[in-house]
């Protein structure tokens, strides 16, 4: 059986946790930050789970993580 390609996409977006959860980054953080208020800004800032209906999409574009 050869080797399995990582998405190099997906690797620099994705990360696994120990339960083999995918942890994501929140979207809308990168620009056009000024007519977003701080609160919001604060929230994005955080860490989240991605969606269980994703998750073994994402597990097949990292198999090696």
């Amino acid at each position: 059986m050869p080797k399995l390609k990582t998405h190099s996409g997906a690797k620099k977006r994705f990360k696994l946790t120990k339960t083999g959860k995918v942890k994501r980054a929140h979207a809308y953080k990168s620009h056009i930050l000024t007519k977003k208020d701080s609160k919001r800004c604060r929230r994005l800032r955080s860490e989240t789970y991605a969606d269980k209906t994703n998750e073994a999409t994402i597990k097949k574009m990292i198999p090696y993580k």
